[in-house]
């Protein structure tokens, strides 16, 4: 046996008790929190077995729910089983079911569930009685709103499901569930609203997720790695929350979640080149306000990505294009510095990452005093010993901060940015419009689960546009996305 699941698909329970104990004990030989507790009825001639996960059951409900029943019962029909009687008549637990199979037995029991072995039964029963503890529910770190819902998901997967059908409580919210990872056997649930997700989107998802085969499935990365569109670029063509009203909103739009059990992060699919910029509390503030905000991220992504590289190009190359007031400023600035410009903007781009990572990866007091000793006090330090000048440093620190504005774009900033720089250290302003040209090219190009990465703006429609640059009026945003199945969101009543 190599330790997995599907090994014991072909195993039966035999209905001799204590051959069947033996079994689970040799099953789970080195794991020490199996426990089994015999039973037997105080009316009537019934030997039974409990076998479960210490720490996985909630004990309480397992002996009000199973223990006590079974050692007060009664003698059953003549025409009913043992496990038909204890399993309908007996157990007071929310979900019993009849099993017989090895296999599915186990999933159950490493699941939290509990088995009741039955003497002379080749049928036992699995009983639902599960209490793990988990963190409870708390808004997300990286994704705080100042108006709005608080909440957000946990690793137990069924209480976000929980989640979810509190916001969409319709028949039409479809639950598909699957097992991921030949080890972990990692319970994956798709969601989606039936009459509007598309069903060849539907399709391709499932297809693309049967073809995964791996040892252990951990966090939805997993899967979205492997599922994603355009594998190697930069851009994600995956989305990723940890917010049930989020998940919630891209369902009534269409698209498809995937909740993960063990994870916070559910992972949306398609997802736009648009929704890089927006946010979850666009939709809860006042349209104005909301746009603002989205033209903001906008703007800073540009800045984020090109600012360095402008900066290069024209300090270096086309300095004609500068006032002469200000050339001379950057020139005296510049004087004595060791390093060619280039090589100054790397090193600060790099430095800027070191000091944005670990002051994530710091405990929150350290990280604040890191920022400021780092940002402060050794940047003032580096330009007045005159190793970095004065100009580059202001460019980026001011293109590091414009990329902590755009968070879903993070890695793609940080790439853009040094391509960029490139390009314009070799050939100027020209490098430098090539590689936008490049990247828009890239963007384009991309697709997600066969839908335009970038459909809103291909599709030159004041309706498609209404919530991509700007954030329009709910009573103006009647029509749903063009990949969804019912375009109709807002229905108009005749007065």
């Amino acid at each position: 046996m190599s330790g997995q699941v599907s090994d014991y698909k072909s195993f039966s329970i035999c209905g001799d008790i204590e051959k069947d104990i033996s079994l689970f004990k040799e099953i789970f030989k080195k794991d020490a929190v199996l426990r089994v507790k015999r039973l037997n009825s105080n009316k009537i001639p019934l030997k039974c077995a409990l076998i479960y996960m210490d720490g996985m059951v909630d004990s309480e409900q397992l002996n009000d729910a199973v223990i006590r029943p079974v050692l007060l019962c009664g003698a059953p029909n003549e025409d009913t089983t043992l496990a038909e009687y204890l399993g309908t008549q007996v157990l007071f637990a929310r979900d019993v079911k009849q099993n017989g199979n090895v296999a599915k037995i186990i999933e159950g029991i490493i699941y939290g569930e509990a088995l009741l072995l039955i003497d002379g039964s080749t049928i036992a029963l699995t009983i639902d009685v599960k209490g793990w503890r988990t963190r409870g529910i708390k808004e997300p770190e990286d994704e705080r709103v100042l108006q709005g819902p608080r909440e957000g998901f946990e690793e137990a997967a069924l209480l976000n499901l929980a989640m979810l059908r509190r916001r969409l409580q319709t028949p039409d919210f479809c639950v598909e569930m699957l097992r991921l990872g030949r080890r972990t056997n990692t319970l994956v649930f798709i969601c989606y609203l039936g009459t509007l997700a598309n069903e060849k989107t539907v399709a391709e998802l499932q297809k693309r997720i049967s073809k995964i085969d791996i040892d252990g499935v951990l966090d939805s990365n997993y899967i979205a790695e492997q599922i994603r569109d355009s594998k190697y670029s930069v851009f994600k063509t995956t989305g990723s929350t940890e917010r049930p009203d989020t998940v919630a909103a891209r369902l009534l739009e269409g698209r498809i979640a995937i909740v993960v059990d063990g994870t916070p992060v559910v992972v949306t699919v398609p997802y736009l080149f648009s929704e890089n910029f927006q946010s979850d509390e666009d939709y809860y503030l006042n349209f104005l306000v909301s746009s603002v905000g989205r033209i903001l991220r906008m703007l800073c992504f540009f800045i984020a990505i090109s600012l360095p590289a402008i900066f290069i190009a024209i300090s270096v190359f086309h300095r004609e294009l500068l006032p002469t007031s200000l050339a001379i400023a950057i020139s005296e600035l510049r004087g004595g510095v060791p390093f060619s410009p280039l090589t100054e903007c790397i090193v600060l781009i790099f430095v800027f990452e070191i000091l944005k990572e670990t002051g994530v990866r710091m405990p929150q007091s350290l990280g604040h005093a890191l920022s400021i000793v780092g940002g402060l006090v050794v940047g003032q330090a580096a330009v007045d010993a005159r190793i970095i000048s004065t100009p580059m440093l202001i460019i980026i620190a001011l293109s590091g901060i414009s990329g902590l504005m755009i968070p879903r774009l993070k890695g793609a900033v940080f790439y853009l940015r040094i391509l960029l720089v490139l390009l314009s250290a070799l050939f100027g302003l020209y490098g430098f419009i090539a590689g936008i040209s490049v990247i828009l090219m890239h963007i384009i190009s991309l697709t997600s689960f066969g839908t335009d990465y970038t459909v809103s703006l291909r599709r030159i429609e004041f309706q498609s546009l209404k919530d991509v640059f700007l954030r329009a009026p709910w009573s103006t945003m009647k029509l749903r996305p063009f990949f969804n199945r019912n375009k109709t969101r807002l229905e108009v009543k005749q007065k």
